[in-house]
């Protein structure tokens, strides 16, 4: 039997009693009362067989690394880390849908429960955020980051000044009236819980700078002053051991694109890899001068500071470990700070590596033609995806004309429109970089070649998130400029270089101009227009899903893993 259930997110301000009346708002739970437990299925065969094959879309991959360049001190920070990371985990699943337990408890299915763990929520993201679990509606483009009434019109004429904060939780009052309430409040258990961990591990830390960071961290949860404690983590230089946690990507708040949620990240920074990539930060100002448009659309300077290292992972938790995963990062976001303190770009090798040999190089071999599968490599992957993380810090952060950030402009259509840009940005510098001689013809084929596959690999997301609709927007654009074939006789691709070039500026002078001129409706006209699947592109991923291959990664993270337990 089907019942109908309301979809009424709430959040928790304690952990205990998810319940929680005693402050000024009471959040209702989201499920019937028992008399309704015995609706729900438990062993039907067909829907089962529905949720194992949505399961496969994942494989398993375990979160391992080297340990042996951490010192004794690190190494027992650990444990304390994913302790914190659990807490992260917490708030994230209260930003997306509610409380994870309560969902987990009353999902009598165990290939549900699962699914909705990976998912944080009864909502497939590979799925376009549609509900795997009977009883449930579509999730509500706002996550649980808002009322599920509110609309933008409401919104707008609220006069509130902390509602575009991306740290407050929206909520009506019994009176119906709207409150801004902080991530410091909203969360008051669990970020008093983590901030407590956090200055155990930073009375173990042997480095001062990590040490500072972890303090930092601890009086941001409880404060919302993320931006000290973003100097701080700018400031550590020399550790291997990395923990990057708090309130990082708006993509979870798909009706408005304001509210940051949560991640926590464990990795471990190999050295000797970082200097294939020491000298990239000098050139950016460079790089930024060549971009194909006006001048007053590049005239912003990226900041030399820009440290670029890769890591291994050993844990996620929260918004980075919700269905396809993460494969790097550039923070901080704050484009003002990333001027005056300049900014980190983190390669993930691990997770990288997983991606390409488990889901892009099987992709690219029943896809790509075979005269050019031979330009298919991990390298190619590698550099696009550092190239796309630089290409975050550049390009422009305010309005040409009124100085207003583009993430105000552009609003709910901000995200996607700067992932496409950066992907389009990505190739434009590699291929600059050929230019200018610091790569070889190979290299700049292997970046597109494997790029345009890549393509292939990220569609697969849907239009549930930034990355997917990007990756189709990325294909619609090349279809129309002509820059790939498609052979009838094998059903391959053929990517014609020279015309992507031609077609890599073309595209990025458009999203830079849009960005420039805060253009809202281009924005949305270019994200409705190519940000669908095309049939023929929708074939082939049908083909891609008949050969089993996965769609993306979950981990089997922990102590065990690490081999620290």
């Amino acid at each position: 039997m089907n019942i109908k259930m309301p979809v009424k997110p709430y959040f928790s301000t304690n952990k205990t009693t998810p319940m929680m009346c005693k402050t000024r708002i009471c959040f209702p739970l989201i499920f019937l009362v028992a008399a309704l437990w015995g609706c729900a299925p438990l062993v039907d065969p067909e829907y089962q067989e529905q949720l194992r094959e949505r399961l496969a879309q994942y494989k398993e991959v375990s979160l391992t690394a080297d340990l042996d360049r951490l010192t004794e001190a690190e190494i027992e920070m650990i444990p304390i880390l994913v302790d914190v990371a659990g807490w992260i985990d917490e708030i994230f699943w209260m930003q997306s849908y509610g409380s994870g337990e309560e969902l987990l408890s009353f999902m009598r299915d165990p290939y549900a429960r699962d699914y909705a763990e990976i998912n944080y929520g009864p909502w497939g993201r590979l799925e376009n955020h549609t509900p795997f679990y009977p009883g449930f509606d579509d999730k509500p483009l706002g996550a649980n980051f808002y009322p599920l009434d509110i609309d933008r019109e409401e919104f707008n004429e609220w006069d509130d000044p902390d509602k575009r904060s991306p740290y407050t939780m929206i909520r009506r009052t019994p009176e119906l009236q709207l409150v801004s309430i902080p991530y410091a409040e909203a969360f008051a258990t669990q970020n008093q819980q983590a901030a407590e961990l956090l200055r155990e591990a930073a009375a173990m830390a042997d480095y001062a700078p990590m040490a500072n960071y972890l303090e930092a961290l601890a009086v941001a949860l409880l404060t919302d002053n993320w931006r000290e404690k973003d100097v701080a983590w700018l400031k550590m230089q020399d550790n291997i051991l990395e923990f990057v946690a708090g309130p990082i990507d708006t993509g979870e708040d798909r009706k408005f694109g304001l509210k940051a949620a949560h991640s926590a990240y464990i990795l471990v920074r190999d050295p000797e890899w970082d200097i294939r990539l020491a000298d990239i930060a000098l050139m950016l100002p460079g790089l930024q001068e060549t971009l194909p448009v006006p001048p007053e659309y590049r005239r912003e300077v990226p900041g030399t500071e820009t440290d670029i290292g890769v890591y291994d992972a050993l844990y996620y938790a929260g918004h980075c470990n919700a269905g396809p995963k993460i494969i790097a990062l550039n923070l901080p976001r704050d484009p003002e700070l990333r001027q005056q303190e300049g900014s980190r770009s983190m390669q993930i090798r691990n997770v990288m590596e997983a991606k390409f040999e488990e889901i892009l190089l099987p992709i690219s071999e029943l896809l790509m033609h075979q005269d050019q599968q031979q330009h298919i490599s991990f390298d190619g992957f590698f550099n696009n995806t550092v190239f796309h993380e630089i290409s975050m810090g550049m390009g422009i952060s305010r309005t040409v004309d009124d100085d207003r950030p583009v993430r105000d402009a552009l609003r709910e259509y901000h995200n996607t429109i700067n992932v496409a840009r950066a992907d389009l940005m990505s190739l434009y510098l590699l291929s600059q970089m050929h230019e200018q001689g610091e790569i070889s013809e190979e290299e700049l084929h292997q970046a597109y070649i494997t790029g345009f596959a890549s393509i292939m690999r990220s569609s697969r997301f849907g239009a549930a998130g930034a990355h997917g609709i990007a990756a189709m927007m990325r294909f619609n654009h090349f279809a129309r400029e002509e820059a790939f074939a498609r052979d009838a006789e094998t059903n391959t691709y053929r990517v014609d270089l020279e015309k992507m070039k031609a077609a890599v500026e073309k595209g990025l002078a458009e999203l830079l101009t849009i960005q420039g001129d805060g253009d809202y409706r281009k924005a949305a006209e270019l994200v409705n227009r190519d940000g669908a699947m095309s049939e023929t592109l929708q074939e082939d991923l049908d083909r891609v899903q008949r050969e089993n291959i996965p769609v993306d990664l979950v981990f089997d993270q922990g102590l065990e893993q690490m081999g620290l337990e």
